[in-house]
C-alpha cells in the first residue's frame, strides 16, 4: 500500500524525474526543476522525458535529459535500460501516470518512489510507487508537480517557467518579425493543440484577429508547428481574415517560438503546448476552453484571461457539471465542443487584455 509523502529531514541531492510528455505538460514542470534547485543549489536532476519535448528543457541548469523516444518501440525502451544501468537517486518523482510510464518506471533505481494522489493518479500507478504525494485542493496540473517538490522538502515553489534561449534564436525571432521596422504590439495566434477537438474554428480565430488589428491597432501573427495540419489552419485563418495577418506557422523550432512570444502583447491558443510554454514571458495568454477545465490546464499565469465553456460542454455532452465530473475529464468526443465558444467572449477578452496592458 502506498502512503502519503512526507518531507525528507533534508532535500535530497540526486533527483529523477520521470515526465515523458506533452509539450505543455513538460513546461509546467519548468517551475519545479527551479523549486527544486533553488531549495539545493547542488541538486542533480536527471529528466527522463520523451524526444521533442527534450527539446525545450534539456539545458535547463542542473538537468541532464534521459531522453526516451515514444516512436522507438523496443529499442527506445532498451536505450534508455541502458542510460539508466547504474544509476541511483535518492527520489523519483514520478509525474506520469500512463502504463508506459509505469514500465519506464521499473528502470529507476530509487530510495524513494513518489507518485500522484489519488484524484490525480491512473493506470494504476499506486503499484508502482511507495508514497503519493498529498491531496491537495488546487484542481491545476502546476500545483499538483510542485507537490512532488514539496514532497522532498522544497517546499516554496519557485513560480518560473524560464528555459535558456540562444542569442541566434532571439535574433531568428526578431528578424522574422521585423521588430525593428514593425513597432505595432503583436496578437500572436497560436491555433492548434495536438488535440484536435480543442481546436476553435478557423473563421472564428479570423475574426479575432480583425478585431485586434481594428480596435487596437495589433498586428495577427500565426505561429505554429511544420505539420500539415497546422499549415493547413494557418492558410484558412489567413484566408478568411479581412485584414493581412504574418504567417510563421512551420518556421521556429520549440526555443524561437518562445524568442517570437517574448516580443508579443498577447497569445491567443487552445488548451496547447505554446499556452504552457507562454508562461516564460511576460504574454498575457488568452486559452480557449470547453473540451478541458480552465482549473486543471489554464495558462497559469493567465487564468483571468482563459475563455471557459466548459461547463456548458459539460451540461450539453456529459449531462453534468465540472464538479461532478472527474478529475481529468475531456470533452474531445465530439467535433462541436469548441463551437460553443463564440467570438465575442474572445474579443472581450482581447479587449481586457489591452486594458490591462
Amino acid at each position: 500500500m502506498t502512503k502519503p509523502a512526507s518531507p525528507a529531514a533534508a532535500v535530497p541531492r540526486r533527483v529523477c524525474i520521470l515526465r515523458l510528455s506533452a509539450l505543455g505538460d513538460c513546461a509546467n514542470v519548468v517551475p519545479v526543476v527551479h523549486t527544486l534547485r533553488a531549495a539545493r543549489p547542488d541538486m542533480e536532476i536527471g529528466w527522463v522525458i520523451n524526444r521533442t519535448e527534450a527539446g525545450l528543457v534539456a539545458d535547463l541548469p542542473g538537468v541532464e535529459c534521459l531522453v526516451y523516444d515514444k516512436h522507438g518501440g523496443r529499442s527506445a525502451f532498451r536505450a534508455l535500460k541502458r542510460q539508466l544501468a547504474g544509476r541511483r537517486f535518492d527520489a523519483l518523482l514520478d509525474m506520469h501516470a500512463s502504463w508506459r510510464a509505469n514500465r519506464i518506471s521499473r528502470l529507476v533505481s530509487a530510495e524513494r518512489r513518489i507518485g500522484f494522489d489519488k484524484r490525480r493518479a491512473r493506470d494504476a500507478q499506486r503499484l508502482f510507487v511507495r508514497e503519493r504525494i498529498p491531496a491537495i485542493a488546487s484542481r491545476h496540473v502546476v500545483d499538483g508537480f510542485l507537490a512532488f517538490a514539496a514532497a522532498v522538502g522544497a517546499e516554496t515553489p519557485v513560480l518560473d517557467w524560464r528555459v535558456p534561449i540562444p542569442d541566434s534564436d532571439r535574433e531568428h525571432a526578431a528578424a522574422l518579425l521585423d521588430v525593428a521596422r514593425d513597432t505595432r504590439p503583436i496578437l500572436f495566434i497560436s491555433p492548434c493543440s495536438s488535440h484536435g477537438m480543442r481546436n476553435w474554428a478557423a473563421d472564428r480565430y479570423a475574426a479575432a484577429a480583425d478585431h485586434a488589428i481594428r480596435a487596437h491597432g495589433m498586428r495577427a501573427v500565426l505561429v505554429g508547428g511544420p505539420s500539415a495540419a497546422e499549415q493547413a489552419m494557418g492558410d484558412s485563418i489567413a484566408a478568411a481574415m479581412q485584414e493581412s495577418p504574418t504567417n510563421l506557422v512551420g518556421q521556429t523550432n520549440l526555443k524561437q517560438l518562445l524568442a517570437l512570444f517574448e516580443h508579443g502583447r498577447i497569445l491567443l491558443t487552445p488548451d496547447s503546448g505554446p499556452a504552457h510554454m507562454a508562461n516564460a514571458t511576460d504574454i498575457a495568454t488568452i486559452s480557449l476552453h470547453a473540451a478541458t477545465d480552465p482549473r486543471r490546464s489554464g495558462a497559469y499565469r493567465s487564468r483571468e484571461l482563459c475563455v471557459d465553456y466548459f461547463a456548458e460542454a459539460a451540461a450539453r455532452y456529459r449531462d453534468s457539471t465540472p464538479d461532478a465530473l472527474k478529475w481529468g475529464t475531456r470533452i474531445e468526443d465530439d467535433a462541436g465542443v469548441m463551437g460553443l465558444i463564440p467570438v465575442g467572449a474572445v474579443t472581450t477578452r482581447i479587449d481586457q487584455a489591452m486594458t490591462q496592458a
